[in-house]
C-alpha cells in the first residue's frame, strides 16, 4: 500500500511541476499560443483549466501525503511492537550461566564457592 502511493504521489508531483512550468506568471504561457478565437479551448479557457489542474493536483498532493503518514505509522508500529514482543521475551528466559563468577575467562573452570569459615567467638 505503501509502495502504491509512493508512486502515485511521485506521478502527481511531475504533472503538478509541468503545468506549473507551462504557465507564464504574467498571464501568457500556453494561453498565448492560442490566439485564433475558433479553438476548442480558448485563451481564456485554457489558463482556467490549468489554474483549476494545479489546484487539484496540489490538493490531492496534500492528501497522499496524509495517507503516506498514516501508511507508514500504521506499518511500523505493528512492527516494532512484534519486535519489542520478541525481545522481552529473550530476555526474560532464565539463563544457565554461573552468577559467581561474571567475569571468569572462557575455557576456564569455575571455581565453587565455599560458605564463608565462621568461627565462634571469644567468651569473656
Amino acid at each position: 500500500m505503501y509502495l502504491l502511493l509512493l508512486i502515485i504521489a511521485i506521478i502527481v508531483c511531475v504533472c503538478l511541476g509541468l503545468i506549473v512550468l507551462i504557465q507564464n506568471p504574467k498571464g501568457g504561457g500556453l494561453s498565448s499560443n492560442f490566439s485564433s478565437s475558433s479553438q476548442l479551448m480558448g485563451v481564456q479557457k485554457t489558463g482556467d483549466f490549468l489554474e483549476k489542474g494545479t489546484w487539484v493536483l496540489a490538493i490531492g498532493l496534500m492528501v497522499l501525503s496524509l495517507a503516506i503518514n498514516v501508511a507508514v505509522k500504521g506499518g511500523a508500529n505493528k512492527v516494532d511492537t512484534k519486535d519489542q514482543l520478541e525481545k522481552t521475551k529473550e530476555l526474560s528466559k532464565p539463563t544457565n550461566s554461573g552468577a559467581a563468577t561474571p567475569f571468569a575467562a572462557p575455557g576456564t573452570a569455575q571455581p565453587q564457592q565455599q560458605a564463608p569459615a565462621t568461627t565462634p567467638a571469644p567468651a569473656k
